[in-house]
């Protein structure tokens, strides 16, 4: 699913899967399953930004935290560099962490409060064997500037900071261990629009100095737009499209993309752009729909008549255009 030269990927998920088992009863059988993620396959070449994007709910954030092994995967391959990630040791998996970094969405629960942000950036430091001392304090104040802050809010504590501030030290927080992947997960729709504009211009101009590569989860989409070099779209647990971001956005091709983009808010009074209006909820991912999981609310499965074979058919991601993948009979 590439089109380019496997050795540039930094980072190649094949497969992956993620079920939740449902419990029930005083014995606690497995009744049932949440498959938050099921077969999941993508890669991120180096230096590049990946938008992974969807409704709530749609696994996008545990593809993120089961490729770092915060959460542990049910199955599938996850390879960064080419070492499998997923049959690491622990001494093993803590060294790769060192490479690959989080930054979570809310930038108050994801700082200890009862530490300074000095001993906070100093944690990964000493983990990592990287630094001490005077050293250790030289690499915090770099960070603090690195991200827009002073070196003497060391000092402080995180309920002392906005929350662009405190998003700000999430971010100088990765960046401690010079990790080459950063996961971004939803990193700014907790913030002011002023302060989302802020955060990202930051993140790019890190990429740009520091050669970083980011998986960025989120469900904005005019946020997507303006970061991202290619996005994924989930929907249900599974890429439904992929795309270069240009011809995702100029091109979509599967219905739920088209009905996505259709509701991104146009900053033009005189353009009137058609909002495609979805019917039904978004299903259970306990209890998902057979064939195409989006075929219970598709307009286009309706306008072909393909409703019976979406409904018994599970269509498989295939690239319709160059670098254009998408999981649809009918796109």
């Amino acid at each position: 699913m590439s089109g380019h030269d496997e050795r540039e990927h930094l980072l190649q998920v094949t497969g992956l899967t993620k079920y939740f088992p449902i419990r029930k009863g005083i014995f606690s059988r497995v009744a049932g399953q949440v498959r938050a993620v099921d077969g999941v396959s993508f890669h991120v070449r180096k230096g590049e930004t990946l938008g992974l994007v969807g409704e709530s709910g749609c696994g996008k954030t545990t593809t993120g935290r089961c490729i770092l092994r915060l959460i542990e995967p049910t199955s599938g391959s996850v390879r960064f560099e080419g070492q499998e990630v997923t049959t690491l040791g622990r001494d093993a998996l803590r060294a790769m962490r060192r490479r690959m970094q989080i930054v979570f969405q809310d930038p108050y629960s994801s700082l200890n409060p009862r530490l300074t942000i000095g001993s906070m950036l100093a944690e990964p430091l000493e983990i990592h064997g990287l630094a001490k001392g005077a050293k250790a304090r030289e690499r915090i104040a770099e960070l603090l500037t690195l991200v827009g802050l002073s070196p003497d809010h060391a000092r402080r504590y995180p309920h002392e900071f906005s929350g662009g501030q405190r998003q700000r030290l999430g971010i100088a927080r990765a960046l401690a261990v010079e990790p080459q992947l950063v996961v971004l997960d939803e990193p700014v729709s907790a913030l002011d629009v002023s302060i989302q504009a802020q955060i990202i211009n930051l993140l790019q101009d890190l990429q740009k100095r520091i050669g970083l590569t980011y998986l960025f989860v989120a469900h904005d989409l005019s946020v997507v737009e303006h970061i991202s070099d290619r996005v994924a779209v989930m929907y249900l647990g599974r890429i439904v499209e992929m795309a270069d971001r240009d011809a995702l956005y100029a091109d979509p091709r599967h219905p739920y993309t088209k009905s996505l983009l259709s509701a991104v808010p146009v900053p033009d009074p005189d353009r009137r752009s058609r909002r495609i209006v979805l019917k039904g909820d978004v299903p259970s991912p306990a209890r998902p729909p057979s064939g195409c999981h989006f075929h219970p609310r598709c307009f286009l499965a309706e306008q072909v008549g393909g409703l019976a074979r979406c409904s018994a058919e599970d269509p498989a991601l295939r690239e319709v255009s160059p670098g254009h993948w998408v999981a649809c009979h009918f796109a």
